[in-house]
C-alpha cells in the first residue's frame, strides 16, 4: 500500500503548490476538500492544513474537527492552517495591523527543531495573510519570528503538531522544500519511495485488476496526457483498447497525419476520423467563443460516440484527466476557478463506466511517466494545445480559409521555436488570427489585409504564466516569413500579457 500525506484545502490559492512540492520529495500525497478526511485510510502518514481566503473567527470559516486527526497523524498548519490549530485551542488570531504580503526574514529561529533543520539564519520566507497570531496556548512554543511577526512559526509541546504562519511551498520561501522535507521524511517518517517507475508498476496492476478483459476506447487529442494515458493503459490491456482520433479541421497544419503516425509507432491500436467538413459546416457564421467551444464540444461527442459504437462490447471510456483538473473542478470555497471538458458526467446515451489512470498526476509528472514508458521525446515535450484547437486562436468566426491562414503562420512560428533551440523554453506558444484588417504595401502596390499575433508564455503549471522573452532576432525573423510567405497576412504583433490578468489563450 502507497504511503501518503494528506493535505487538508481550505481553499488557498497556493493548495496545488503544496501538493507539487511534496510529489518533488518523491512522496505520495492526496488534496482533499477540508471536511473530506479519509479516516479509514490506513497508509496516511501526515496531514498538511492548507491556507485560506477566509479569517478563522468568520462565521462562514472552513472548520475541521481536530479530534479526527489531533493525536493520530503528525500534523503541519499552513499559515489559515496554523492559525485554526492555535485559534481552536485557545490562541489568538487578529487582524493584522496591515496586511503582511510578501518577503520577510526569519530573525530568530530554533535551529534544533525538528522542523526547521538544515534552514538557515535570516532565511527568506514569504507572507500572504491579513490576520496573524497574537497569542498561543500554554503548550504551544515559538520556534521563529520575523522582524514584523512574533510568532511566525510554533510547535505544540505535547504533540507532534506544528503551525507557520508563512508559505514553504512558495517559490520565494528559500528554505520552504527543506522545511517540508522535515515535515515529511523527518517527522512523518516517508520513505521517498513514490517514483514514475513505482506508479506504473501499481497502476498497470490496478488497471489489470479494474478492467480485466473488458473493452476500452480513448478519445486521443495529440496532447501529452491523452498519450501517455493511452500508452500506460496499452501496456495493462494491450489489444482490448481502441484509441480515437477526431480531426475537427481545426488541428496544426499536418498534424492529423503526424500524430496518427506517432501513435502507430507506439503500437497502438487507432481509428482517426477526418470529420472537418461536420465542424465547419456547424461553426459557420458562429462567433462568440463559448458558442464555438459548445459546437466543437458536442460535435466531437457526437463523432466520438458514432465511432464508439462501432466497436463491439465496448465498456469503458478512458480519459487523460490530470490532478489539476480535478482539484479546479472541485467547489471547495463555492467557486469553481473554471470547468474542464473531461471532468464530470459522460454523455448519458454512451453508457460507458470511466477509467482516468492519470487523474492524480500532476502535468510534469505525466511527462516523468511518459518518459519511463518509453515514449519520444517530441511527444511528451509537446506544448499544451486547447482542445478547440484553432478555432479559439480565431477571433471572430470560422471559415476554411482562415483555418489555412493561422495554420501557416503557426507551422512557421513553432517550427521556428525549434529552430532556435527555443522551443523547450516555453511553456505554450502559438498564433492568434486577429479579427482585424490593417493597411500596408508589398513591392509598389498598397495591400489591405489580417493581422496576427504571436503568444508565448513561460509557466510551471499554467494558473499563472508570464510572456516569454523571445529574442529580438527571432521575432524579427518569425514576422517576415509570416509576412513573406503567408498570402493573406501583412502585420504580425507579439503579446506581452502576463496571466493574471490576461489568460494564456485570447478566447
Amino acid at each position: 500500500m502507497q504511503e501518503k500525506i494528506i493535505i487538508l484545502d481550505f481553499g488557498s490559492q497556493t493548495t496545488q503548490l503544496i501538493g507539487r512540492r511534496v510529489r518533488e520529495l518523491d512522496t505520495y500525497c492526496e488534496i482533499v476538500p477540508y471536511n473530506k478526511f479519509p479516516k479509514e485510510d490506513p497508509s496516511v502518514k501526515g496531514v498538511i492544513l492548507s491556507g485560506s481566503p477566509f479569517s478563522v473567527y468568520d462565521d462562514a470559516a472552513f472548520k475541521v474537527n481536530m479530534e479526527e486527526i489531533w493525536g493520530k497523524y503528525p500534523i503541519l498548519g499552513i499559515c489559515y492552517g496554523a492559525q485554526f490549530i492555535s485559534y481552536v485551542n485557545g490562541g489568538k488570531v487578529e487582524p493584522a495591523g496591515t496586511r503582511e504580503y510578501g518577503r520577510a526574514h526569519l530573525a530568530s529561529l530554533d535551529s534544533g527543531n525538528i522542523l526547521l533543520k538544515g534552514v538557515r539564519n535570516n532565511s527568506q520566507v514569504w507572507m500572504s495573510h491579513g490576520d496573524t497570531i497574537t497569542a498561543i496556548p500554554d503548550n504551544f512554543k515559538i520556534i521563529a519570528s520575523t522582524d514584523k511577526v512574533a510568532i511566525a512559526a510554533y510547535e505544540v509541546t505535547d504533540a507532534k503538531v506544528w503551525g507557520v504562519q508563512f508559505h514553504p511551498e512558495v517559490f520565494h520561501t528559500e528554505d520552504g522544500t527543506q522545511i517540508l522535507k522535515n515535515f515529511v521524511v523527518d517527522v512523518c517518517g516517508c520513505k521517498q519511495d513514490w517514483s514514475p517507475a513505482s506508479f506504473i508498476e501499481s497502476t498497470v496492476a490496478e488497471l489489470k485488476a479494474q478492467l480485466g478483459d473488458d473493452k476500452v476506447v480513448l478519445g486521443l487529442s495529440g496532447g501529452v496526457d491523452s498519450s501517455v494515458a493511452a500508452v500506460l493503459l496499452h501496456k495493462a490491456i494491450g489489444s482490448n483498447l481502441t484509441c480515437i482520433f477526431v480531426d475537427h479541421g481545426m488541428l496544426r497544419k499536418n498534424e492529423y497525419a503526424n500524430v496518427l503516425n506517432d501513435y502507430k509507432c507506439l503500437g497502438l491500436n487507432v481509428i482517426g476520423v477526418d470529420a472537418s467538413e461536420k465542424f465547419f459546416s456547424e461553426l459557420a457564421g458562429v462567433s462568440e467563443p463559448e458558442a464555438k467551444r459548445k459546437i466543437i464540444g458536442k460535435g466531437f461527442i457526437d463523432v466520438f460516440d458514432v465511432e464508439a459504437h462501432k466497436i463491439k462490447d465496448v465498456k469503458w471510456l478512458a480519459q487523460g484527466t490530470i490532478y489539476p483538473d480535478c482539484i479546479e473542478s472541485l467547489s471547495i470555497t463555492g467557486t469553481v476557478i473554471k470547468s474542464h471538458h473531461n471532468v464530470g458526467g459522460l454523455p448519458e446515451k454512451m453508457n460507458l463506466k470511466l477509467c482516468e489512470p492519470l487523474r492524480l498526476l500532476f502535468k510534469d509528472e505525466v511527462r516523468r511517466v511518459g518518459r519511463e514508458l518509453g515514449m519520444p521525446e517530441h511527444l511528451i515535450k509537446r506544448h499544451p494545445f486547447p482542445g478547440p484547437g484553432l478555432a479559439v486562436r480565431i477571433l471572430g468566426d470560422i471559415t476554411p480559409e482562415k483555418v489555412r491562414i493561422l495554420q501557416d503562420a503557426d507551422d512557421i512560428f513553432i517550427q521556428g521555436l525549434r529552430d532556435w533551440d527555443l522551443y523547450d523554453q516555453v511553456w505554450q506558444a502559438g498564433v492568434i488570427l486577429l479579427p482585424v484588417q490593417s493597411v500596408g504595401v508589398m513591392g509598389d502596390e498598397r495591400t489591405y489585409e489580417r493581422a496576427v499575433a504571436l503568444r508565448a508564455v513561460t509557466s510551471t503549471d499554467a494558473m499563472t504564466a508570464d510572456w516569454a522573452h523571445l529574442p529580438y532576432e527571432f521575432l524579427g525573423k518569425v514576422s517576415n516569413d509570416i509576412i513573406n510567405k503567408v498570402k493573406g497576412v501583412n502585420r504580425v504583433t507579439y503579446d506581452i500579457s502576463s496571466k493574471p490578468p490576461a489568460t494564456i489563450e485570447w478566447e
